[in-house]
């Protein structure tokens, strides 16, 4: 009954994960178009510009011209990024030192679950001539990625907490930061503890993720206590996967929006196009700013403020 209870919460869990993404993801995509920043390079800009931090404006008829743009260039931009912190090395590296192992340490985690689930379909849908040899690799390499995972995660997340207590960042530090990154700690532990203590082939662990991605929800092969931490290891677990997207921690489905809609937006505004009609729209919207030079009533629109002639005081 309680191993039933516990596939019931991964599952809910999951789905509330999911959901929460779409969630995230849509509400950013429905944003209003941000100020145009004009910051090079751009990194999908053609042509070999980004190298030099050029554009396609500094071609003569720029408008009559087929742009060229490099989706490899953004990806020689965003991998790095995204696995290795490059720009917070660039710009605070004392913190780069914790917060780089924390994040390669959730990627390894997240890396392990999914080698996990895909041994569970592979073992379901394929003979044993295929599954029997592909489980195996798999079952070789996780305890190595699934563990280093967690030592990376627990050391990241106890830094990070000494920062956020530190005198640097104290004052920016809300009590919800602390109590994500205890939630870290926690969650990594005990799944550690079970790592170390009961499971360190990771049997127990991929036969839970086998049975969930199969639905096959039948009770742990082990002994009481130790199918207890694995069952507690994933309670905890999916209550923190369930938790993230409903936080700043989101800022992972962001990250996109913060390169592709802000930093790298730079489509041209054509006549008739569609950049055109948006900016059109976005200029009808009122003003409520109580700012004394924009005298934002609710109903002065973005156009009327932009192109109505400024106050001269009189000295």
């Amino acid at each position: 009954m309680m191993t039933t209870l516990v596939y019931i919460i991964a599952y809910i869990g999951l789905a509330f994960f999911l959901v929460a993404v779409v969630a995230r993801f849509m509400m950013w995509s429905k944003m209003p178009m941000h100020l145009r920043w004009e910051l090079y390079p751009v990194a999908h800009e053609g042509a070999g510009r980004a190298a030099y931090g050029g554009s396609y404006l500094e071609e003569s008829d720029w408008w009559q011209k087929k742009r060229e743009v490099s989706m490899l260039g953004e990806l020689k931009v965003m991998v790095p990024e995204i696995l290795f912190l490059v720009a917070l090395r660039e710009h605070n590296v004392k913190l780069w030192k914790w917060s780089f192992p924390f994040h390669f340490g959730l990627y390894l985690v997240a890396a392990a679950t999914i080698l996990m689930m895909a041994a569970g379909v592979v073992g379901a849908v394929f003979p044993a001539s295929i599954a029997t040899p592909v489980n195996g690799i798999i079952g070789a390499v996780l305890p190595f990625v699934a563990g280093a995972g967690l030592v990376l995660g627990i050391f990241g997340a106890v830094g990070l907490f000494g920062r956020r207590r530190g005198r640097s960042l104290r004052d920016y530090t809300a009590p919800a930061d602390l109590f994500n990154l205890l939630f870290f700690i926690v969650a990594f532990g005990v799944a550690l503890v079970t790592f170390v203590g009961f499971d360190r082939s990771f049997a127990l662990v991929s036969g839970f993720v086998a049975n969930l991605v199969t639905f096959n929800l039948v009770p742990l092969a082990a002994g009481s206590t130790a199918a207890l931490m694995v069952l507690l290891s994933a309670v905890l677990l999916t209550l923190l996967t369930a938790y993230i997207p409903t936080t700043h921690m989101s800022h992972f489905v962001g990250k996109y929006f913060a390169y592709h809609s802000i930093r790298w937006k730079d489509d041209p505004n054509l006549q008739g196009g569609k950049e055109e009609k948006i900016i059109e729209e976005l200029l009808s919207r009122p003003i409520s700013w109580s700012a004394s030079h924009i005298k934002g009533d609710g109903k002065k629109t973005w156009l009327e403020a932009a192109t109505e002639e400024p106050e001269v005081k009189e000295k």
